[in-house]
């Protein structure tokens, strides 16, 4: 792997995930954490269409059903097959962005970029994810480089790994000649995989593995339920009573939807939702130990 210095430690959240992206010019896209492993929770976080008041109201659907997950002490396996799924040599030639992991504390943003770099542009009928200018760029600019190409390309972007520092948590007792890898030592890794559909297949997308793995047929329909077969036997690799797993879905930002149809109360609960994002993700930024020695000498004096 490449020297990993200059990429800051991120944690896993909703709203630096969703700002993190904002920052780099997605629009209209957001991350929502899943509390529960059924279909029917990921069905759950779509937009309801708009219905009169004798209509039954339709199943929500989720306009890009896309999870992330967070797994424990995962590391690069040079197998021959993966533990579960089959590897797709050809899967980069019918134009799956899918870039191999050569640093370590960019897992997090190398995940969520898997997802939204495959559905710029996806089959029809699906809605497309807004790049933005400097994804686009980055996008057209490694068309046709190998994963570990892709994967250097994307270490040594300013813009990204600007975008990604900019949300790591203020530590004024960081030993900046430290590399990550000691301070990882003795504690368990995490890491973040992608699961999404494209071109009719489900795909894992993992840095950490040789090639992107396939897990059979699947369409934005029977996404939910095939998604959460895969994720189920990951989980059961584990031992019982691990609880160190993470899942969060990409979707459509509910208030474009919310601001078609009229719906005030869900507006006002995604506004307030991103106002409480908004303020954390400043309290993860600032540097309080100043104000608590100041405060200490007050209580002192």
């Amino acid at each position: 792997m490449s020297d990993a210095a200059g990429w800051s430690t991120i944690e896993s959240d909703e709203g630096l995930f969703t700002s993190l992206i904002e920052t780099l010019g997605v629009k209209d896209t957001q991350f929502e954490e899943l509390i529960s492993l059924d279909p029917d929770t990921i069905r759950s976080l779509g937009p309801r269409p708009r219905t009169s008041s004798k209509a039954n109201p339709t199943q929500p659907r989720l306009r890009r059903n896309l999870p992330l997950q967070m797994d424990p002490r995962s590391s690069r396996r040079p197998c021959r097959s993966p533990l579960d799924g089959e590897y797709d040599q050809t899967a980069t030639d019918n134009n799956l962005f899918f870039a191999a992991q050569t640093i370590q504390n960019a897992c997090g943003t190398q995940a969520i970029l898997s997802v939204i770099l495959n559905h710029d542009n996806p089959q029809a009928g699906q809605p497309a994810i807004t790049l933005g200018p400097e994804l686009s760029s980055f996008k057209e600019f490694t068309t046709g480089f190998p994963p570990e190409l892709r994967g250097e390309a994307l270490s040594n972007s300013e813009a990204i790994r600007t975008a990604h520092n900019s949300f790591a948590r203020a530590s004024p007792f960081a030993d900046e000649t430290a590399r990550p890898q000691d301070d990882e030592k003795g504690a368990d890794a995490y890491h973040f995989i992608a699961y999404t559909p494209v071109n009719g297949k489900l795909y894992e997308l993992d840095g950490l593995q040789p090639h992107p793995i396939s897990h059979g047929a699947c369409d934005a329909g029977s996404f939910p339920e095939k998604v959460i077969e895969v994720l189920q036997r990951r989980i059961a690799r584990y031992p019982a009573g691990e609880t160190h797993f993470n899942l969060m879905a990409v979707v459509r930002d509910p208030r474009v939807s919310a601001r078609e149809i009229g719906d005030v109360e869900t507006l006002e609960r995604e506004e307030r939702k991103r106002a409480a994002w908004q303020w954390e993700n400043t309290l993860r930024r600032h540097n309080f130990v100043g104000f608590i020695g100041e405060m200490m000498k007050g209580l002192l004096g």
